[in-house]
């Protein structure tokens, strides 16, 4: 099945450039590419459409879907409308709008069922003229100047594809980290997630559906859930913690969510002993890094470089967002322009990466916590924490993406010494 030598691989194809993963990063750099004219073909192992957590997007990605010319299909395919989230601490209660704040653009966005989402963005980069190819998965690539892919189908027919620069967009599946040996250490604690879908039957006006619902443990800072109302009454429920909180034995998983649903008094409320849609899932060991975002022919973007920690919802936004400066780099190389990958592309990507990490950390040490839920709020800064919530980590207007630790501390000491 696993045949890559010269002799039982066919010749294969020549293309501008080949994505691999047909998630929402590389969906997003498809159809840009697509616009300037490029040849792309998309490689996925998986079939679509197909289950996938980080349901609750942020609003600076609405700005990627329409420069990818996706925005009319997004906002007509009836996802559940979102303006903000609403974190809940036993009875302190803290809600964010993202129409305001301090960073111009987009304050509203959409709570998708990742399934739907995906196989709509792919779509529309079909339509733009991206060659897709589901279920076919790469087992190697030889990088430099011309970089090569050995690719197989289901069928366990090997074939070759010669491109002039690749862009992983594997997601979780880190498949030119995992090939390469791209890996480095992450200086995040091993987290996992427990969750599913229920049927809510949340009574109108019980909740604000257009938001998000954070709320922390009773008895465990680090501990915290999400509750994200979708359309049709669904919504998706799950708990993330330290490894070791959540084990549990697959047959226990379903028994696990319930009981800690019903430690949480808000969640007990509003979900209880709604119905489960499908048997609880776990995913963990999730963050992950790498040294490098590039090498020679090759970028990596979104989660396939770096996944930080579900809390912010900001795996989706910085996806869209490296697939917008990959893109905006590699069409200047193909245009002939020495472009730096670390300068142009690396450092920028990562400077929001480290905007939101400042605040992950600070999260589960529960300082922000005591940020958030502190009841005298300046509203200047106010606003200020409320754009990076929406996803502008990459505006350094605001002070707390120029220099998030720093004003991050400083804003901690004040609140605690009140």
């Amino acid at each position: 099945m696993n045949t890559n030598t010269e002799t039982e691989t066919t010749a294969g194809d020549a293309v501008d450039v080949a994505i691999i993963g047909a998630g929402p990063a590389g969906a997003v750099a498809a159809a840009l590419l697509r616009k300037a004219g490029r040849s792309v073909l998309v490689l996925e192992r998986q079939h679509f459409p197909r289950f996938s957590i980080g349901e609750s997007l942020l609003p600076q990605s609405m700005e990627y879907l329409e420069e990818a010319g996706m925005l009319q299909a997004v906002v007509e395919a009836g996802f559940q409308y979102k303006n903000g989230a609403h974190f809940i601490s036993g009875d302190r209660v803290s809600a964010f709008d993202f129409r305001d704040k301090h960073t111009a653009g987009w304050g509203t966005t959409y709570q998708v069922e990742r399934g739907t989402f995906d196989n709509l963005l792919i779509g529309c980069a079909t339509k733009a003229g991206a060659e897709v190819r589901f279920g076919h998965a790469v087992r190697t690539m030889q990088t430099g100047d011309a970089p090569v892919l050995d690719v197989e189908d289901e069928a366990g027919h090997a074939y070759r594809v010669h491109a002039r620069f690749v862009l992983d967009a594997s997601g979780f599946g880190r498949v030119l980290p995992r090939l390469l040996n791209l890996e480095s250490p992450t200086r995040m604690p091993t987290r996992a997630a427990i969750f599913t879908h229920v049927q809510d039957g949340i009574p109108f006006g019980a909740t604000d559906r257009n938001k998000i619902t954070v709320a922390v443990h009773p008895g465990h800072r680090d501990v915290w859930y999400w509750m994200i109302p979708l359309a049709g009454g669904r919504s998706s429920v799950g708990c993330v913690a330290e490894a070791a909180f959540l084990d549990a034995p697959e047959e226990v998983r379903d028994a696990r969510l319930r009981e800690l649903i019903r430690e949480e008094p808000t969640l007990a409320r509003l979900i209880g002993d709604a119905p489960f849609l499908m048997p609880v899932r776990h995913i963990g060991g999730y963050s992950a890094n790498v040294e490098q975002l590039h090498g020679a022919g090759y970028a990596l973007l979104g989660n396939a470089g770096e996944f930080l920690d579900p809390v912010f919802s900001s795996g989706v936004t910085i996806a869209m967002r490296s697939a917008h400066l990959a893109v905006q780099v590699l069409l200047r190389a193909f245009d002939g322009e020495t472009v730096d990958w670390q300068r142009e592309y690396d450092v920028p990507l990562r400077k929001g990466i480290d905007t939101f990490r400042a605040f992950v950390e600070r999260w589960y040490s529960g300082e922000l916590q005591d940020i958030i839920f502190y009841p005298h709020q300046t509203e200047s800064i106010r606003r200020m924490i409320s754009a990076v919530l929406a996803g502008y980590a990459w505006d350094e207007s605001n002070p707390y993406v120029a220099d998030p630790v720093r004003r991050l501390n400083t804003l901690y000491e004040v609140c605690s010494q009140t």
